[in-house]
């Protein structure tokens, strides 16, 4: 499986930011821009409290079951896999999530002399970093399932003869 990178999720928050500001600023000029759900940020911070978790109970299992603790819990390889997928599916999700909010936001800035308008840019802001923490939760989930490198075997990738 491939790792996520800071980068690419970088390069896709960064290329949603665009295209959310240059639609926001088309839609605000044809009409109203709609507004922040103020559950949002909520929900992308509750994202990265579960990924978080699911990141905490692997390395505490892995760590007991690498120091052969008595009564240590193992982990099932396909839990592993199916947290990882997981938590790459959310760094993908809420890198495109993080940069439409982005986006608003940049265009609700333009706006800050309505109430109504100063609180969604307050709540699209919150809702970005929100979304930043669900990409690091992920990331952290991420290097917690790797596996580590075994230099020795022989049948590794680096004996096929590809």
């Amino acid at each position: 499986m491939k790792l996520l990178r800071i980068r690419l999720l970088a390069g896709i928050t960064i290329a949603t930011t665009a295209l959310a500001w240059a639609g926001a600023r088309l839609w605000a000029s044809l009409d109203t821009l709609p507004g922040v759900p103020a559950a949002a940020p909520l929900v992308l911070a509750a994202v990265a409290v579960v990924l978080l978790a699911t990141a905490f109970s692997l390395r505490s299992r892995l760590k007991a079951a690498r120091e052969r603790q008595p009564g240590a819990k193992g982990v099932d390889p396909l839990g592993a896999a199916r947290a990882l997928v997981l938590g790459q599916a959310s760094a993908l999700v809420s890198a495109v999530v993080t940069g439409i909010y982005a986006g608003m936001g940049i265009e609700l800035l333009t706006e800050l002399d309505v109430a109504a308008r100063r609180s969604q840019a307050v709540t699209a802001g919150f809702a970005v970093l929100a979304g930043v923490a669900v990409m690091a939760s992920a990331l952290w989930l991420q290097h917690v399932c790797r596996l580590p490198e075994d230099h020795d075997d022989p049948t590794g990738p680096a004996a096929s003869p590809r």
